[in-house]
């Protein structure tokens, strides 16, 4: 059975920066690309970043461009989030997503994913 656990979430002041984990099991993680995404209170869930299963491509929302870097550790079965310059407009719940398609065009449409984890909350205060 898969399982995508996300953690490293939680309360910073803005400016400050959080770094979120997600771990992957039951798959061979490197078949995988993978994403991150956010849902704020009465907002749609949207895109924020993604990495190709080799980590040589990213991609990023506009938002978080120059703040957010995605990364990943195919031999730890992790991806990464690193979030720099936080700003209180980045609170949601942020979730890693797995997808079976090749090519880095899919990974903006959450549909196109296969697999999510639970949510870990960050929260960002003014």
């Amino acid at each position: 059975q898969v399982q995508l656990v996300e953690s490293g979430g939680g309360l910073v002041q803005a400016g400050g920066s959080l770094r979120l984990f997600c771990v992957v099991s039951g798959r061979t993680f490197s078949d995988y690309g993978m994403g991150w995404f956010r849902h704020a209170p009465g907002k749609e869930r949207e895109f924020v970043a993604a990495i190709t299963r080799s980590g040589r491509s990213t991609y990023y929302a506009d938002s978080v461009k120059g703040r957010f870097t995605i990364s990943r550790d195919n031999a730890k079965n992790t991806v990464y989030l690193q979030m720099n310059s936080l700003k209180p407009e980045d609170t949601a719940v942020y979730y890693c997503a797995a997808t079976s398609l090749y090519s880095g065009f899919y990974y903006y449409n959450q549909r196109n994913y296969d697999d999510w984890g639970q949510g870990t909350q960050v929260t960002v205060s003014s």
